[in-house]
């Protein structure tokens, strides 16, 4: 029994990793939520849209699509950047030309600057390993092992895999450094619990798997609307001539207004769920603490 134990606080200390960087996923996020915002203030719907406002909005959705590009691809920055993003514009001159390069250099360089300072994890942390790491060893105790222990392994390994399906999740549905996906999850049928979580496994695995997901930085669904918003804004941009025909600012102004609702989501929901993973950081600390207390064998840090 107190191998089974120590082998829990063990994985919960590994969780605490996984909620650091989950952490800084979300802070990624709030990133983007400010590009965003300038999006919407350039192309606001009380304002003359012209050519300037248009140049400003597209600066801003170069530069959230390279924040948003996968760490797993880096090779893919300047290729997403130039099919998707770029706005060709044959009226601009040369100058405003290395204007916007200039711009979009030092905006990846800031980008870079703030993504090396979040991070709370090292550059060489990998979800997917730690994910690993926890599953590692992760099976049912068998018949023996539920006598010697008067039935206390079952709740044990119950905690054990709640404690990673919930880190599992996390790191689906939030940008974090190196996710990986590819968690087997060896749990019977006889637990009550076993089908609700097996059955939401397959689900995220399901949805990770659709064409217009297997990319994606995060399954989060706001995520998924962001990349489909600045999409559909930066392929209608490059299609506009000026001055700007009604019917093409009637187009503009409903994207505009979709992309609204999507920041309007991030503004309410990214700081309760952003408290969500600062309290579950805080009860997994709080929980192994009294453990370790209750069983006499605290050290001397326990984080």
């Amino acid at each position: 029994m107190d191998r089974l134990v120590s082998d829990y606080f063990e994985r919960s200390v590994k969780a605490l990793d996984v909620c650091n960087a989950i952490r800084d996923g979300i802070e990624q996020i709030r990133q983007w939520q400010k590009l965003i915002e300038i999006i919407l203030c350039a192309l606001d719907n009380r304002k003359t849209l012209g050519e300037g406002q248009f140049r400003r909005a597209n600066k801003a959705l170069i530069d959230l699509a390279i924040a948003m590009l996968d760490e797993k691809d880096p090779n893919a920055t300047i290729a997403h950047r130039n099919r998707s993003f770029g706005r060709s514009n044959n009226s601009s001159s040369s100058s405003t030309t290395a204007k916007d390069h200039h711009h979009s250099h030092h905006q990846n360089r800031s980008l870079g600057h703030f993504r090396s300072l979040s991070w709370s994890v090292s550059r060489s942390w990998s979800a997917a390993r730690q994910l690993q790491v926890i599953g590692n060893n992760l099976t049912a105790p068998k018949g023996n092992e539920l006598v010697a222990t008067n039935g206390l392994a079952a709740p044990v390994f119950t905690m054990n895999s709640v404690l990673l399906f919930v880190m599992w999740a996390l790191v689906a549905a939030i940008p974090c450094q190196d996710r990986g996906l590819q968690v087997h999850f060896n749990i019977p049928r006889q637990f009550l619990w076993a089908g609700p979580i097996l059955s939401l496994h397959e689900r995220i695995l399901d949805e990770s798997k659709k064409r217009d997901r297997k990319n994606a930085c995060g399954l989060l669904r706001e995520i998924h609307q962001i990349e489909k918003c600045a999409r559909a804004l930066s392929e209608l941009a490059d299609s506009v001539q000026f001055p700007l025909a009604e019917e093409k600012e009637g187009e503009v102004r409903q994207r505009v207004e979709e992309f609204s609702q999507v920041y309007e989501a991030l503004k309410v929901g990214l700081d309760p769920l952003g408290r969500q993973v600062r309290d579950l950081f805080h009860m997994i600390v709080r929980n192994r603490t009294e453990g370790l207390d209750s069983s006499g064998g605290r050290p001397n840090n326990p984080a």
